[in-house]
């Protein structure tokens, strides 16, 4: 590579140049990818509700079993990324997952769909393990900021294909065909993925050890600020996931009664998501994580009492900006834990997003029994206190002691 793609100290990539940009489409792919094929089913709930009987919480089980095992799934990921590279196990997390969803077309059982997903989850875990370590080893910590909101860019496009398609198909023909469309979609992403990224050039492979790994999860739990930053992605995933969840059967009832296809046309605010993340990293790396993270938690409580209008407008305009601050809120976040991160940082992505797709998994299915017991209100009710306790970590990073050239 030469020096006019990469940083003049270093060989780092900085932004704007060639290799750059080819980062920037391959980890887009990524992130699109791992969303897309995460998130597909979560629109279709409610006739999962109907066809198999079940409850609202019980549906969830479609989205929560394969966070769940993607959380489980991140430390395993991020000792083979740091044994045997970033990009081959991104590649394999990516075709792997995307194949096992057209395997997921012809489960004979609910019982069996949950198994799949689960499956789903735990291979796609070398992608989020690995995605976060691959970039701050590979860009100049002034640009970091702005690949990572195009990556978180990518999850929220992919979202909201996945969820938009599934719900547009379903309508027309079934959750089976549903899944075949997205499960190509992601053979495709997987394929872009792999064409586009660039191979690591920093990257140096450690020995793998579990006592390696023990000392840098105990460096990581005693720093100042990745703490508090696991606990805000548990949050707002655990926040956002429940908020979408749930809607549709709010949507779905009387006096809205919309369609699936209508309702799947509520995902396209993650357009909105998209371009947040991007607009959230840039802020960043001008102001600082520290000026940024809690503003996104403020927006994200505004969006949540807002939804509690009765108006559709208002419901819609609710959750666009609970769409907003989460995907701000995120790529400020994750893109902190990267930097502050000084040895291990496969290992810090992999517990900040084990932290992250728990919170989908736990607070997604409790609030479903909230959503059982008080409706809507009680989902906003239990939401609200959480996105509190987020609001409160984020003033308390304020006050973390930087690390130069960092945060």
């Amino acid at each position: 590579m030469t020096s006019s793609v990469s940083s003049p100290a270093g060989g780092k990539l900085v932004a704007g140049t060639p290799a750059f940009w080819r980062t920037a489409r391959g980890m887009f792919a990524g992130g699109f990818g791992t969303f897309s094929t995460l998130y597909c089913l979560q629109p279709l709930m409610p006739q999962f509700s109907q066809a198999f009987g079940i409850s609202a919480a019980h549906a969830s089980g479609v989205v929560s079993t394969a966070t769940a095992s993607l959380a489980f799934g991140l430390l395993p990921a991020s000792w083979l990324a740091d044994r045997f590279g970033r990009k081959p196990l991104m590649v394999i997390a990516l075709m792997v997952s995307a194949l096992l969803t057209l395997v997921c077309a012809f489960s004979a059982s609910f019982g069996q769909l949950l198994v799949l997903r689960a499956l789903i989850g735990l291979v796609l875990a070398g992608l989020p393990a690995t995605g976060m370590a691959y970039l701050a080893e590979e860009m100049e910590p002034a640009s970091l900021g702005r690949v990572m909101g195009l990556y978180v860019g990518g999850n929220a496009l992919g979202g909201m294909s996945g969820r938009f398609l599934a719900a547009l198909v379903v309508e027309r023909y079934s959750w089976r065909v549903a899944l075949v469309v997205i499960g190509l979609l992601g053979v495709t992403a997987a394929l872009v993925f792999w064409r586009n990224l660039p191979p690591s050039r920093h990257f140096r492979p450690s020995r793998g050890s579990l006592g390696a790994m023990w000392r840098d999860a105990r460096a990581h739990l005693g720093d100042a600020g990745l703490p508090l930053l696991f606990l805000t992605s548990f949050v707002l995933m655990g926040c956002f996931v429940s908020l979408y969840n749930y809607l549709g059967y709010r949507l779905a009832a009387p006096p809205y009664s919309l369609s699936p296809g209508v309702i799947g046309l509520v995902f396209t605010l993650y357009m909105v998501g998209s371009l947040a993340s991007a607009w959230g990293g840039r802020l960043s790396d001008r102001l600082g994580r520290r000026n940024v993270l809690w503003l996104t938690q403020i927006i994200v409580l505004a969006g949540l009492a807002l939804t509690l209008a009765t108006s559709l407008v208002a419901i819609i305009a609710g959750l666009a900006l609970c769409t907003i601050g989460f995907f701000a809120g995120h790529s400020v976040a994750s893109s902190w834990v990267g930097l502050r991160a000084r040895q291990g940082r496969a290992l810090a992505s992999a517990l900040y997003l084990a932290c992250y797709y728990l919170g989908g998994s736990v607070i997604g299915s409790v609030s479903g029994v909230a959503y059982g017991a008080y409706a809507w209100p009680g989902v906003i009710m239990l939401l609200g206190l959480i996105q509190l306790g987020g609001l409160a970590l984020a003033l308390r990073l304020r006050q973390v002691q930087p690390l130069p050239r960092t945060d």
